[in-house]
């Protein structure tokens, strides 16, 4: 859509876009082109934008300003954040980017006529399916529909593996958080990489059970963080439903026929630049014993990758104040897992930067490597 007769054209209806056109300015001096972000249907959540520009003359000057990121839902991640823009939708580079006074500025000198922006680096429904098609043809692989979204989407779900211990890798419960699906693709390929002796002496010792996106309704229509009708899957795990939750329920009911010793909930974080671990602290069965199987993991995926640290990250929860409705919680309670939620940034892995991409797609799939050989050398333990 384009509010003037200049031939630049903003759009976002294209799988995981948006953005709305606020106006286009395309003065001979200069071409300013204001826009707010969509809030998720039903919520008042609302931070993650893609969209495209066409249009575009070569060596032109464009300045985008997001009006309404202020009112977003995590307004203090803007400081420090790059937009990722690219031209040919598979290599995103960071932007300079600014925030002031609740509006995000950035501005593009065009070496195409089409260029691409978004929050983070898309992993759109399409991916998803070719990921899921690839995967599941593989050797070894079992496919199931756990079952369906609010909107019909299959809830895809993949196993591999014969070991006695079970662990769960589930993620994108919140759809914005884009990363989380790159990891799915790191962490899939790795699992089904037959000339591997690592995964080989995994796979002998535990059965995986990996659902690489937990909201497709949310990621097909561009949602930051809830389902078509509005909820945020991670506060549903105590009681879904099929009316509110039924992407939850069907993993839950999934989880609770094979039982879980290891479950990772992958996300992403709005604001610290790191990727970090959070854990089930404050459950009502906490030990110590528990407890230190989860912090003995995060020192030695420290010890094993520079891109993952123990600094910095989320307040722990008091003894009994643990949420239930979250899934690391209500897991480690529900099974006694070793269960985590992984925070991977939309800024950048400070620790070991990257000043051309950032924290990148590429980086996220890296990273379920090094978890999953982290994982190898203590799954004797658990």
């Amino acid at each position: 859509m384009t509010l003037t007769s200049s031939p630049l054209a903003i759009n976002a209806a294209f799988d995981g876009g948006n953005i709305r056109v606020v106006s286009i300015d395309d003065a001979a001096d200069g071409c300013r082109i204001d826009l707010e972000i969509v809030a998720d249907h039903q919520s008042d959540f609302f931070q993650w934008f893609y969209f495209r520009i066409a249009g575009a003359r070569i060596g032109q000057a464009i300045t985008f300003r997001i009006l309404n990121a202020g009112k977003s839902a995590y307004p203090f991640g803007w400081p420090g954040y790059k937009v990722r823009g690219s031209t040919d939708r598979l290599a995103w580079r960071m932007l300079d980017t600014d925030y002031a006074d609740g509006v995000l500025e950035w501005t593009w000198t065009a070496d195409r006529s089409l260029g691409w922006f978004a929050y983070f680096a898309p992993y759109t429904m399409e991916q998803h399916e070719a990921l899921v098609a690839r995967i599941a043809a593989m050797p070894g692989v079992r496919h199931r529909e756990l079952g369906q979204s609010l909107d019909g989407r299959a809830i895809d779900y993949l196993s591999v593996g014969t070991g006695p211990k079970q662990v769960w890798l589930y993620g994108r419960q919140h759809p914005g958080e884009s990363m989380t699906e790159w990891w799915m693709e790191g962490a899939l390929e790795r699992l089904t990489d037959a000339t591997d002796p690592v995964t080989a002496a995994l796979l002998a010792k535990a059965t995986f059970h990996v659902v690489p996106n937990m909201n497709p309704d949310g990621t097909r229509r561009g949602h930051l963080r809830t389902n078509a009708a509005g909820v945020n899957l991670n506060r549903e795990w105590h009681a879904p439903s099929p009316e509110r939750s039924p992407e939850v329920l069907c993993v839950r009911n999934a989880m609770d026929a094979t039982g879980v010793d290891v479950a990772m909930d992958v996300h992403g974080d709005e604001a610290i630049p790191a990727n970090f671990l959070a854990g089930y602290e404050g459950i009502p069965s906490w030990t110590d014993a528990h407890g230190e199987k989860f912090y003995d993991y995060g020192r030695r995926l420290a010890a094993h990758t520079p891109d993952f640290q123990t600094e910095k990250g989320y307040t722990k929860s008091s003894p009994g104040n643990a949420n239930l409705s979250m899934s690391t919680n209500q897991l480690a309670e529900r099974f006694g897992a070793m269960s985590m939620t992984l925070e991977m940034p939309f800024k950048d892995h400070d620790p070991n930067a990257d000043p051309k991409f950032g924290w990148s797609g590429e980086r996220s799939k890296k990273l379920a490597h090094a978890m999953l050989e982290t994982l190898a050398g203590m799954i004797d333990e658990l």
